[in-house]
């Protein structure tokens, strides 16, 4: 092999090479920096709290958009045959004074043209005002006011070329460059049907009077934004739902976030195990008092204890104290020390565990089966008080 053609083939790798580097950076484009950067977990309450806090919340601009375009839309409809009276009144106003009156001279002009102007534009910019807020206000879940995303930022003067041609190819690009060409297909498509439909009517407005031909042509006009308005609308609903999504995307935290984010919002170990063993300490000086006052501690009898009261001024048995474990253990041990019954009742204790808590009266459910314990307990505390007397 000659060393031209070995040449010739070293060209030719270094070019494919150098083609498919240029593909690997062009493919790029399209990633997100978050799978970069290790962000692969969801954001946390915490998180999407402060975001909304700083005024960056998922919304869509096509759903305001299409309301925006729809309800102004309806109110013309609506409003067609009034707005029409007062244009007719207005073009009468100026034309039967058009000789008395001098623009140059009388102010009286000025005021009645606004007038008319308020009459006719008013209706439809209170319309489009509510529903840009209605349609904001929907998708914020609520009024939010914050004046974060206007404060001023000299990073976002700066011109970041790299970043912009980041955000053209990327997947939030692409898919605005494609809503954009559905939004033109959907006006297009809808334009043709409605002038292909009325094509007969609008090739003979030639021959038609001013009426017909000013009708015909606003009856094609308003049908036109509704159809359009109504398809715009469904559009944004997939939207709303891909804003979403790539709003949780964009927000992504990484494991190191996560961690500072629970390290600032939660206590410290260390402080947590201090907290607990005060409570704990704090709960067996609670029941060194209470156990030795209880009719019966009802147990498991090595997991869960229960100690009961019962008063006649009380609706029912009294949970006094409750534990497990080791706070099962303590209990016990204070109430054989104070004489107070143990009764082994495995159902019982387990449920009275888990479904009371300190202070509260026992469910109505149990009150038979503890009615059952605590007549048996009276009745060895009778039998034992007998044998004491007798004994004496």
């Amino acid at each position: 092999m000659s060393f031209a053609s070995r040449g010739a083939e070293c060209g030719a790798f270094s070019y494919g090479v150098s083609n498919v580097a240029a593909a690997t950076i062009h493919l790029q484009w399209f990633s997100d920096d978050n799978e970069a950067e290790g962000k692969t977990i969801d954001p946390t309450e915490h998180k999407l709290r402060k975001l909304r806090e700083e005024g960056q919340v998922a919304k869509s601009q096509e759903l305001v958009g299409a309301l925006g375009l729809l309800l102004p839309a309806l109110t013309i409809f609506f409003l067609a045959p009034s707005m029409l009276r007062t244009c007719v009144e207005m073009v009468h106003f100026f034309f039967s004074r058009a000789i008395e009156l001098d623009p140059a001279k009388d102010a009286v002009i000025a005021a009645v043209f606004f007038r008319y102007l308020a009459r006719l534009a008013l209706p439809i910019l209170a319309v489009a005002m509510v529903s840009a807020v209605f349609s904001n206000l929907v998708q914020l879940g609520g009024f939010l006011f914050t004046t974060k995303p206007i404060a001023f930022n000299f990073s976002k003067v700066l011109p970041r070329l790299d970043r912009y041609f980041g955000q053209i190819f990327s997947i939030d690009g692409l898919y605005k460059f494609f809503t954009s060409l559905a939004k033109m297909a959907i006006i297009g498509i809808v334009a043709f049907v409605l002038i292909y439909t009325e094509l007969g009517k609008l090739v003979n407005l030639q021959k038609a009077g001013l009426w017909n031909g000013f009708t015909t042509v606003a009856s094609l006009g308003i049908r036109l934004l509704l159809i359009c308005a109504l398809l715009l609308l469904i559009l944004s609903i997939p939207d709303i739902m891909f804003q979403r999504q790539r709003f949780k995307e964009r927000h992504k935290m990484s494991r190191q976030e996560l961690k500072e984010e629970m390290r600032m919002y939660e206590a410290d170990p260390a402080i947590q195990s201090r907290i607990r063993s005060r409570f704990q300490d704090l709960l067996r000086q609670n029941i060194a008092v209470t156990v030795p006052r209880a009719d019966v501690v009802i147990t498991n009898p090595t997991h869960f204890a229960v100690a009961l009261e019962y008063r006649p001024e009380l609706t029912g048995p009294m949970v006094t104290a409750l534990g497990a474990d080791e706070m099962a253990a303590q209990i016990k041990r204070i109430a054989a020390s104070s004489g107070v019954p143990i009764v082994e009742d495995k159902p019982l204790a387990r449920s009275l565990f888990h479904e009371t808590h300190v202070g509260d009266i026992i469910p109505v459910i149990y009150w038979k089966a503890v009615a059952a314990v605590l007549s048996k307990v009276w009745h060895i505390n009778e039998f034992r008080r007998s044998a004491r007397e007798l004994s004496a």
